[in-house]
């Protein structure tokens, strides 16, 4: 009785794993491959290489850190020219006129140089039949520092006008 009990657990075991066997053959292995399968599409998908997705993904970090350094880079150089932009000249204002009667043409004229705060100079050259004479002032917050000619306050308040953008 005891050989039964032993043939029939033997026969129940190889029961078992012969239904195992058909369960991995016809479900386990064809859904293994289908993953398998769906793996190397994603990686398609997303470019990977030999490496796969985790090479894909140092690659991206890699590029990621390039591109930090270059962003750093032109955020400084747009700080330089920013700050040289401030003082540039960037405001002119141009007239010209008749300083004396019996002259015409307009030869005499009052050019305001200015950066974007109103600060630089306002030139006048006063043309005559005999000597030009040229004079030169200096311009603070669009106001110049010494008097001025009814000519040169207009040139400066043209290069207050002028477009900035």
């Amino acid at each position: 009785m005891q050989d039964t009990a032993i043939y029939a657990a033997a026969a129940a075991l190889a029961v078992a794993l012969a239904a195992l066997f058909i369960y991995h053959a016809a479900v386990v292995r064809p859904a293994l491959r289908s993953a398998r399968a769906l793996l190397e599409v994603h990686d398609g998908l997303i470019g990977a290489g030999g490496g796969g997705a985790a090479g894909r993904l140092a690659a991206l970090e890699l590029g990621l850190g390039e591109g930090r350094g270059s962003l750093e880079g032109v955020q400084q150089r747009v700080a330089e020219l920013e700050a040289l932009s401030a003082t540039d000249v960037s405001r002119i204002g141009f007239v010209r006129y008749d300083a004396f009667e019996d002259t015409g043409s307009d030869l005499s004229y009052a050019l305001a140089l200015l950066n974007r705060a109103g600060d630089g100079i306002v030139l006048s050259s006063i043309y005559s039949r005999t000597d030009t004479r040229t004079y030169g002032k200096a311009v603070k917050s669009f106001r110049p520092a010494a008097n001025a000619s009814e000519e040169e306050l207009r040139a400066i308040e043209l290069a207050r006008s002028a477009s900035q953008e």
